[in-house]
């Protein structure tokens, strides 16, 4: 059986309407059925069959729709065939319109991403807006590749051979490998859900592919810190960057530290310390203020500074850390187009908000002790803590080199 789309003229516009062609049966003669969409034939693309962009709003309800068109017809066609009946124009034209009518998603019943949306439903209370995204980008993954496959996926046919094709569709897809990895780990994690319902998978048997790119944390150096301290810069700035350094001598996400307030402020043992909640984790964190804190609430009135709009701040960052010449030339993953590839950019041009989270985990890790920096971040698993540090620590790099030539002056006296 095949299903292609393809494209015929608008009798009253310079569009196309977008067709379809079923073959259920070859020789027999293969349905033509319309769909209600229309595109202009520059934004088609005609080897895959979609639109050439995916990603741009428009073109990306039309993807979803003819994906589910592919996936779904299919499955009418084996259904009808199995209790021995012939699909008809009509009920295949039937069956298109209220696929691309349709305003929810229904998924079939023991599919992979009807488990997905149960799974989500159940832990709707437990996760914050950003994971729900984060799952949600997972979701759309699988949909697309239940559309490349032209089929549903049910949970029990999740196996190794599952992952060889997701894996071979990531590549043609050019998604990154992190992200195909990622999008694995979230499915073991659904087929663990689905056990604990009681329901037998192959959640054992398989792997999920190792990521060979080392992903090299972005921070801002303690000489770094204290260029953007000492910078001349506009009023206009100056509020980013008390911000900035909070930021970095706190090490919490923009969500919470751009929310502090007088009254998360306590005292503990003469200590000047904040008591909050994190947003994202619902962790109860109890944070000793650093004196650099303290110093910038004194300009305050001892209170913190107004709160900034998220966008407004990486903006404001990003130019005051060029006024600090920040501008050593860094490696980052950048979205062109609508994938990601890998440029060179001055570090100022790579700012966001999270860089003073990374920051004061990388600077203070070797200095304090890692269970007291984790208990400061909220991070549950050292493991997750150490994606925050730098592996390349050029302080330390520094130091040890000095230890060297300590080292060896000492056990070669002679020797200038």
């Amino acid at each position: 059986m095949q299903i292609n789309f393809f494209l015929i003229p608008e009798k009253s516009s310079a569009k196309y309407r977008i067709c379809l062609s079923v073959v259920p049966d070859l020789p027999q003669k293969p349905f033509i059925c319309e769909t209600p969409f229309i595109i202009k034939k520059e934004d088609w693309d005609e080897q895959k069959q979609r639109p050439a962009n995916i990603y741009l709003k428009q073109h990306k309800r039309i993807h979803v729709h003819l994906n589910a068109v592919r996936v779904q017809v299919t499955a009418l066609i084996f259904k009808t065939r199995k209790v021995g009946k012939t699909s008809s124009l009509k009920g295949l034209t039937r069956k298109i319109r209220e696929i691309c009518s349709a305003e929810r998603k229904e998924y079939a019943e023991g599919s992979l991403l009807a488990m997905m949306k149960s799974y989500m439903e159940d832990k709707a209370d437990a996760i914050c807006l950003s994971t729900y995204r984060r799952y949600m980008v997972f979701m759309r993954m699988i949909e697309k590749f239940e559309g490349f496959t032209v089929r549903h996926i049910s949970v029990e046919e999740v196996n190794p051979e599952f992952i060889r094709q997701f894996c071979q569709f990531g590549k043609e897809e050019h998604y990154t490998q992190s992200t195909v990895s990622r999008t694995i780990e979230f499915v073991k994690t659904i087929l663990n859900y689905a056990e604990r319902k009681g329901i037998i998978t192959k959640v054992r048997q398989l792997e999920v592919p190792k990521v060979k790119s080392v992903k090299k944390v972005m921070i801002l150096t303690e000489e770094e810190i204290a260029r953007v301290s000492e910078a001349e810069i506009p009023e206009n700035l100056q509020r980013a960057r008390d911000w900035l350094l909070i930021s970095c001598y706190t090490g919490q996400r923009i969500s919470d530290f751009m929310h502090f307030n007088n009254g998360q402020i306590t005292e503990i043992g003469g200590k000047q310390c904040l008591s909050f909640m994190q947003k994202k984790t619902r962790k109860e964190i109890v944070l000793p203020l650093h004196p650099e804190v303290l110093n910038i609430l004194k300009k305050y009135g001892n209170s913190f500074p107004q709160a900034m709009d998220t966008t407004i701040y990486n903006r404001h960052i990003k130019k005051i850390a060029a006024l600090a010449s920040i501008s050593d030339p860094v490696n980052v993953r950048k979205r062109i187009g609508f994938r990601g590839k890998d440029i060179q950019v001055e570090k100022w041009q790579s700012m966001t908000s999270h860089i003073g989270r990374r920051s004061f985990a990388s600077n203070f890790y070797g200095q304090i002790p890692t269970p007291l920096l984790m208990q400061a971040t909220g991070h549950s698993t050292e493991q997750m803590f150490l994606n925050y540090i730098n592996s390349v620590h050029y302080d330390r790099v520094i130091s040890l080199g000095n230890y060297f030539e300590q080292l060896y002056a000492s056990r070669n006296p002679a020797c200038p």
